[in-house]
């Protein structure tokens, strides 16, 4: 996304947030869901933006936190919307984003082929440590499941987002939308 293209996108993106989220950011009470799961990770392999394949428990098991989304490509609700937070997560936290694996995973493999998934990226101004993955569609299925995520549709999937510290066990699982300070202070939470 160029600068003269992000300066008229951002706005309007940030004025559908407020419209959506009905909310300033000044609620107290978060228009999400937070609990802590225990989930399985299926041993299988996905295919990362540039071709490689990903052995999935181990590339969750980084040593680093993971915050993980579902969404598709040509998604243009709340996709969007989750993929900016993760770019604002990205240049909030600065060179500290290098100690973060962010993950997107397509719920529509049959379209989102590693170069869409990597176009995807430039156009959400992905920094290194985010990687988007797809697979079979069994896979993917499987892979939903197992964070108890799964749609037979993708247009009725929910925004969810999972984050992970390597310290734990034990995932966080946010139901619903939330601001890029919410995503922010989530993370830091995650970290202590």
């Amino acid at each position: 996304m160029t600068t003269m293209t992000r300066s008229v996108f951002l706005p309007f993106i940030s004025f559908f947030l407020l419209l959506t989220l009905g909310a300033s950011t000044t609620l107290a009470k978060p228009r999400y869901n937070r609990t802590v799961e225990e989930y399985k990770i299926p041993d299988i392999t996905l295919i990362n933006q540039d071709g490689e394949k990903v052995r999935l428990v181990e590339y969750l098991d980084t040593g680093k936190p993971v915050i993980l989304e579902f969404i598709f490509a040509t998604c243009t609700t709340i996709c969007p919307i989750l993929s900016i937070g993760f770019t604002n997560l990205q240049e909030k936290l600065g060179p500290e984003a290098a100690n973060l694996r962010l993950v997107s995973i397509s719920i529509d493999p049959e379209h989102d082929t590693p170069e869409v998934m990597k176009s995807y990226l430039q156009r959400y101004e992905a920094q290194p440590g985010w990687d988007f993955l797809t697979g079979s569609i069994s896979d993917i299925n499987q892979t939903m499941r197992a964070f108890d995520a799964y749609v037979s549709d993708k247009m009725g999937h929910r925004p969810l987002i999972f984050l992970h510290s390597p310290k734990e066990n034990t995932w966080v699982r946010i139901d619903g939308l939330m601001s890029g300070k919410e995503l922010k202070d989530e993370y830091l939470r995650l970290k202590k």
